[in-house]
């Protein structure tokens, strides 16, 4: 059975069937990811539907930065009791595509920072160009204790990777690292501790070979499966199980009750 650790839904009014073809090919939990009011409503919408399948991320995005204000803020916060949360986020540093709202970037993610330390919840973190201040913010977010969260959608290399996990930090492949052009990836696949791995979709983003140019969806996680732990040489459902419990270790196990896409 396969976890699937970073999902959006905000492209569709109905994740149900999305969920049902993921849930038969064994990817039976799933983290809906926010990031932005958007994002939350998808979250919110998967959630709803199978939450027997479907936990919840909600925080603000490098992209909010500069868009939301202290009210935005305190609205968010007193959410979070009724929200019930496995984690806070997306959230982050991107200096590729909005470079000029880097002093934003980092006020919003150090707030974000601190909110997941108060309600102690790991963070999803998101980064691209901007590695280095990154480890800054959660150095200072976390001083001396290990971050409590993940790197999603890795895709930088080695010695990034050893940061972060030296950080405390799980990583997390999406569909890169099967695209052709990702042999660094490949080799950080094959670098990662077992005990600190994790695997997504990034959905509806990225798909994976084969399905490349086809909308990406939870249920195409088995071909990244497959990519990383050819990576590792180990067989695709020792891969994941180890990461399903990295996961559920990370944000939670999966709640007691039916199975109501599993039944007959």
């Amino acid at each position: 059975m396969f976890f699937d650790s970073h999902a959006h839904f905000h492209h569709t009014h109905d994740p149900a069937e999305i969920i049902k073809r993921a849930v038969a090919v064994g990817v039976t939990r799933i983290l809906a990811v926010g990031g932005s009011p958007e994002l939350e409503k998808g979250a919110l919408r998967a959630h709803a539907v199978a939450p027997e399948h479907v936990c919840i991320a909600l925080g603000f995005d490098r992209d909010q930065a500069g868009k939301i204000g202290k009210e935005d803020l305190t609205s968010f916060v007193s959410r979070l009791d009724s929200l019930n949360l496995c984690a806070l986020g997306e959230t982050g540093l991107d200096y590729h595509h909005a470079p000029n709202t880097r002093a934003a970037q980092l006020t919003l993610f150090a707030e974000m920072i601190a909110l997941a330390r108060g309600r102690e919840l790991p963070l999803i973190i998101h980064t691209r160009d901007a590695e280095d201040d990154t480890l800054a913010v959660l150095a200072e977010g976390f001083a001396q204790s290990p971050a409590q969260g993940v790197v999603h959608c890795f895709t930088g290399g080695i010695p990034f990777a050893r940061k972060c996990l030296d950080r405390g930090l799980y990583i997390s492949l999406s569909g890169i690292v099967t695209f052709r052009n990702a042999d660094a990836l490949r080799e950080v696949a094959a670098y990662v501790p077992m005990d600190r791995l994790l695997i997504e979709t990034d959905s509806p983003f990225l798909a994976p070979v084969p399905k490349r140019g086809k909308d990406n969806e939870p249920a195409f996680l088995t071909h990244t499966a497959e990519c990383v732990a050819k990576c590792r040489g180990i067989p695709v459902s020792l891969l994941a199980e180890a990461t399903r419990a990295n996961a559920e270790e990370l944000l939670g196990p999966a709640p007691r009750g039916l199975n109501p896409f599993l039944q007959p």
